[in-house]
């Protein structure tokens, strides 16, 4: 025998008398019990010279059954006396023996490690402490040359760099969950921030992917976090202030179920309504729109005065009409005097029904506003309706169209006016508040051809906005990815405080909306990934998240959670976690968080690095001290 190997044989010798700790006692399932060898009972080992940590709990373990080697966690010990013990032959100290709970999770192969337990040990088996090659394999979450993105360090060994591949990452539905200032917001960041470092300057990258970051508080909202190459639109329903638009496509707004929803129209009644509307043509060229519209106005006042026998209906809806319209007509010198008549109709219009014939008369004059006879409006009355300029935007359109169609019905009896006069209500509201935000095009958007990340801050949004404008962008993103399946391409949709939109119990919305908003994200969560759609949710409270989107998620980064239902929540749909990491979720410091899921083939406790401060969320608690200092 050569003196070198003879010499690597001892070296072997010692590693292996140091680093055993102990043999396999008990095997129940995956959770098996250890007999600590008594000269083991420290807290550090010294081997070549350094200090080894000893196992504890929390600690991995190798077992060796033979040539294959598992894997396992220390999840617990105790103490056991021994039955026969000789106090006058031997020492206190060696009359416990300490017994270690390990649930075992993996093996190592010549590939290195992997999850799953391939055999289970035998009684007496040898246990072992990993040594620092072990240790940093069992760590390695990335195959050789895959690109990475570097998030900390381990909380428990601050030299272990934690690395996770972008494929395994990014190819996934992720979910960042902490209580408000644990250090969630800096993670989601973080996440991104690396990403974009990475492919920095890479056409490829920019091209054929798309991310889009829902911020509901304007977080994100800023040019140099993430990346200084993006949009950023500032969204804002205050009238005080303009805001930025977000284009979406004619035929993903055109949707009966879009806004039947966003009008909260009853299922039997209004819905079908809504459908008869929006389908009628008529209005569809801007070429001949104002004619049309015309045409359409004096047609319901024709009829409301030749079909009504009562003056009062005709009375209501002339008056309401024309109200109702008026958010559809632009503002011009010219037409001010006649909108100041309008607005003041019930003082213009006179109904006379002495002379037996039931006509309506404009002003004090003696000229009826439409004459049956010769089929001709009073001249003042038609020259008001004449200055009318429309607004040829497709959202005034789609109003007109619900307008004229809802006075042709009940003028005909077609529609019953308790029935749908509500929805009309709701939908000048709601759409005269979308006007705001939204513009709705004849194409695809073009912020592809800018960039491929867009910021869209909800932080002016209204309450009742913020529910339905996230719904409407992503499910016209999922949308227009389907139609146009790209397997190259990606999407990805990042939500931050996802429980405002998540929520699967709201007492603010109806149950009709409700289901269908749960129905689409449910949707995106399901069966995004066969088109190319991945979906990163924020959120302080999981509990208020539909079960099922969370269950869906593939990667988990969790962070302090104090409310014992958020906790429950994950422990439900998070199978990766073991009953020591959830008992450590409420103490977590700002910062660390627990990494587990696809990605990496064992939870780890990671100290998520904090990003420069001009490149951070703008969420960070307010310094007191700082602010009230004299």
């Amino acid at each position: 025998m050569s003196k070198n190997i003879q010499n690597h044989l001892e070296l072997d010798l010692i590693k292996e008398s140091i680093f055993t700790i102990g043999n396999v006692i008990s095997v129940d399932g995956r959770t098996v019990r250890i007999k600590v060898n008594k000269n083991k009972n420290v807290s550090h080992l010294i081997y070549d010279g350094k200090i080894v940590k000893n196992v504890s709990v929390g600690s991995y373990i190798k077992i060796v059954k033979g040539f294959v080697n598992i894997i396992g966690k220390v999840e617990g010990e105790y103490v056991d006396e021994e039955k026969y013990f000789n106090k006058e032959y031997s020492k206190e100290d060696i009359k416990i023996n300490r017994i270690l709970q390990v649930s075992l999770f993996g093996h190592f192969d010549k590939d290195g490690f992997r999850q799953g337990v391939k055999e289970m040990p035998l009684i007496d088996n040898e246990c072992f402490i990993l040594d620092i090659n072990e240790f940093n394999e069992l760590h390695q979450f990335y195959s050789k040359g895959s690109k990475v993105v570097k998030l900390g360090s381990l909380s428990d060994e601050p030299s272990q760099e934690i690395c996770l591949s972008i494929n395994k990452l990014f190819a996934s539905h992720i979910g960042v969950f902490g209580n408000t200032g644990s250090g969630k917001s800096n993670t989601v960041a973080k996440l991104f921030y690396e990403l974009f470092k990475v492919y920095k300057g890479n056409n490829k990258f920019k091209t054929k992917s798309k991310f889009i970051i829902i911020d509901f508080n304007g977080e994100y909202a800023e040019k140099e976090i993430i990346t200084d190459l993006k949009t950023i639109l500032k969204l804002s329903t205050r009238t005080e202030r303009g805001g930025d638009k977000y284009e979406i496509p004619k035929e993903s707004f055109n949707r009966i179920e879009i806004i039947s929803v966003l009008c909260e129209a009853t299922e039997k009644t209004q819905t079908p309504f809504l459908n008869r509307a929006i389908n009628n043509p008529y209005l569809d060229d801007n070429s001949t729109l104002k004619n049309n519209a015309i045409k359409s106005i004096e047609r319901i006042c024709r009829d409301a005065f030749l079909t009504k026998a009562d003056k009062n209906p005709s009375l209501t809806i002339f008056n309401e009409l024309f109200k109702d319209i008026h958010s559809c007509v632009e503002e011009s010198n010219n037409l001010n005097p006649a909108l100041s008549l309008l607005r003041n109709i019930e003082n213009n219009l006179r109904y006379n029904a002495n002379i037996g014939s039931k006509d309506f008369y404009w002003g004090s004059g003696t000229n009826k506003i439409y004459d049956n006879t010769t089929n001709i409006y009073d001249s003042h009355f038609k020259n008001i309706i004449d200055c009318f300029i429309f607004k040829q935007d497709y959202i005034s359109v789609l109003k007109m169209k619900i307008i004229f169609n809802f006075y042709n019905e009940i003028i005909k009896g077609y529609s019953i006016h308790e029935h749908i006069r509500p929805l009309l209500g709701r939908m000048l509201k709601k759409f005269n508040i979308i006007e705001k935000v939204i513009t709705v095009t004849d194409s695809q958007s073009h912020y592809k051809e800018q960039t491929n990340l867009i910021i869209i801050s909800l932080k002016d949004i209204n309450l009742e906005m913020k529910k339905i404008l996230p719904l409407i962008i992503c499910k016209n993103l999922y949308d227009e990815k389907k139609d146009f399946a790209d397997r190259e391409k990606s999407l990805h949709i990042i939500i931050d405080e996802a429980h405002n939109i998540l929520s699967s119990s709201s007492e603010r919305e109806s149950e009709t909306w409700k289901d269908y908003r749960l129905e689409t994200f449910e949707e995106i969560i399901k069966e995004g990934r066969k088109f190319g759609t991945f979906l990163t949710i924020a959120s302080q409270r999981p509990y208020d998240i539909s079960t099922t989107i969370i269950s869906q998620l593939h990667n988990y980064f969790i962070h302090r959670l104090i409310n014992n239902n958020d906790i429950q929540a994950i422990e439900k749909t998070v199978a990766y976690l073991d009953k020591l990491a959830f008992q450590s979720i409420p103490i977590l410091p700002v910062g660390s968080c627990f990494v587990a899921g696809l990605a990496t083939d064992i939870p780890v406790k990671v100290d998520i690095k904090l990003l420069p401060e001009k490149e951070r969320p703008i969420s960070e608690t307010i310094d007191l001290e700082e602010a009230w200092k004299m």
